[in-house]
């Protein structure tokens, strides 16, 4: 990939232009990591958006999170005792042991 340069006074500035014109679609945890990156990594940031690698990037990120939480939720369910006939049977015993996964197992590891 080339680049070009327009001078701007005493500087050169990338002519940059985004060439994947494909949607991408973030959730939370792209969006916390493209946080985290432009905070803490702001050189690795930099460049991806100039590779043009930061949206793919945070797709993959957003997709794998959302996965590896799915596989701890459904763990903690088998050891929690919390299933579709105890849904059937007590639905608001159910809401009490989903929320209490939420909010024991998998809050403290988003945070």
């Amino acid at each position: 990939m080339e680049l070009t340069y327009t001078k701007c006074g005493d500087y050169f500035i990338p002519d940059l232009v985004l060439s994947d014109a494909k949607e991408y679609h973030i959730g939370k945890y792209g969006r916390l990591r493209r946080a985290y990156l432009k905070e803490h990594r702001p050189i690795l940031y930099t460049d991806f958006i100039i590779t043009e690698k930061l949206f793919p990037h945070l797709e993959e990120i957003d997709t794998a999170c959302r996965e590896r939480l799915e596989i701890i939720e459904k763990t903690m369910m088998q050891q929690e005792g919390v299933t579709e006939a105890l849904k059937a049977a007590d639905q608001m015993e159910w809401v009490r042991s989903m929320n209490s996964i939420h909010n024991n197992y998998l809050h403290p590891i988003i945070q």
